[in-house]
């Protein structure tokens, strides 16, 4: 009999996120009529002065090891880049690529965590967020962001939840699922608890080009919270490079340390190529990307004004990244054209992608069962599409 497999590993789910796009890619693969919206990726090419850079790394013969925390080039860029437009001054040394974003919380997380230690996290969140919590022997804490307050949370509401087992707080701002995004004033409010009950903040920001009112503000910009927070971004939304890889933590000096030596046993440093390809993307800055911003914009209103017409109700405009995360709870207990009842957004999600061809991901899998997400970060045409088939999978209950 083989001895017992990891219980902590064993106890993580697995991302429905991914789960969802890969059973989406399988059935087109076998040649049936699928539309997916499950995925957050951009469906623009990487622009090419990026793949220029990679292809010169490789044609330089930039293809051995490097430091674990990345490449000082790419470093001291990334921190151009925060303080021309963050306001937040680091030294390459506070800086460790990584691969890819999620990589860089789990790394934040590993830095953080004891066994016991509790993490609050606003909902709906990324999926990914209380299982890292959890495989690190940390305990997820939800705070419910009400949709009423464009799902967030108010600082009255962190200030309940902090004990004396609160290590930190972990936010996604712009957010994923729900598009919202806090302002200067509701992070201020937020960081006064903050300091008060001395947490740390995880701040991923991966979504920071993607607002469409207003200004973005990182919570490390705020009076007394830079030296307590722990700013993760990365180039896979904002330069349509999800297949490359190429994230980083900004952190206070003794943090960045542990992550420095996490990263070099864990998995030492990002592709030497796709680091080259990140510094090209941050020497273009940001125009291609506040291109893709508007073109995200006119998509964002037309499914608000689409879906709120199948569903019979106003929905509303998110205010950053590329999801729509709609209400969908006034279906629940209707019942498919074959009997089955529709009990939440797992059951509603399922019919939608058996009868319809159409891929979206249930709001369970975010922490809110009463609403379901659209990634339109996709075609015009696919997004015509996963109208029409979620319109008639709607008018289909019962």
């Amino acid at each position: 009999m083989p001895k017992s497999l990891s219980n902590r590993t064993l106890n993580i789910a697995a991302s429905l996120t991914v789960a969802i796009d890969s059973l989406a890619k399988k059935m087109i693969a076998e040649g049936k009529d699928v539309v997916s919206l499950g995925a957050g990726e951009p469906d623009f090419p990487t622009p090419e002065p990026i793949c220029k850079a990679a292809h010169c790394a490789i044609d330089s013969g930039k293809t051995r090891y490097t430091a674990p925390v990345g490449i000082l080039e790419l470093r001291k860029k990334i921190c151009e880049k925060l303080s021309k437009e963050n306001g937040l001054r680091y030294e390459p040394e506070q800086i460790t690529v990584t691969s890819g974003a999620k990589h860089a919380v789990f790394n934040s997380l590993a830095a953080l965590i004891n066994p016991g230690d509790e993490v609050i996290i606003p909902a709906p969140y990324w999926v990914t967020y209380p299982e890292l919590v959890k495989w690190l022997g940390g305990v997820p804490v939800f705070v419910d962001g009400l949709q009423e307050n464009d799902f967030k949370i108010t600082a009255e509401q962190l200030k309940k939840v902090c004990n004396d087992k609160t290590k930190a707080i972990l936010m996604n701002n712009p957010c994923n699922p729900t598009g919202s995004v806090y302002s200067r004033e509701e992070l201020e409010a937020l960081a006064k608890v903050i300091v008060e009950n001395d947490l740390y903040c995880i701040s991923d920001e991966v979504y920071e080009y993607f607002v469409y009112q207003g200004t973005f503000t990182s919570i490390a910009s705020i009076e007394r919270m830079k030296d307590r927070s722990i700013v993760i971004n990365g180039f896979s939304k904002s330069y349509c490079m999800t297949g490359w890889r190429v994230g980083y933590d900004a952190s206070p000096a003794p943090i960045a340390k542990i992550i420095g030596k996490i990263q070099g046993q864990a998995t030492h440093h990002p592709s030497n190529i796709a680091q080259y390809a990140a510094l090209g993307a941050l020497e273009m800055g940001n125009a291609e990307s506040l291109k893709m911003r508007e073109v995200f914009r006119k998509r964002r209103d037309f499914m608000v004004s689409k879906i709120g017409d199948a569903l019979g109700q106003k929905l509303r405009a998110p205010e950053g990244a590329f999801y729509l995360f709609a209400p969908v709870s006034s279906v629940y207990g209707q019942s498919t054209p074959d009997g089955k009842t529709i009990k939440g957004s797992v059951d509603l999600c399922e019919y939608i992608l058996e009868s319809q061809g159409l891929a979206i991901v249930p709001g369970a899998a975010f922490g809110n069962d009463n609403c379901v997400r659209f990634s339109y970060a996709a075609s015009d045409e696919n997004l015509e599409s996963a109208c029409r088939r979620f319109e008639a999978a709607i008018r289909s209950l019962k």
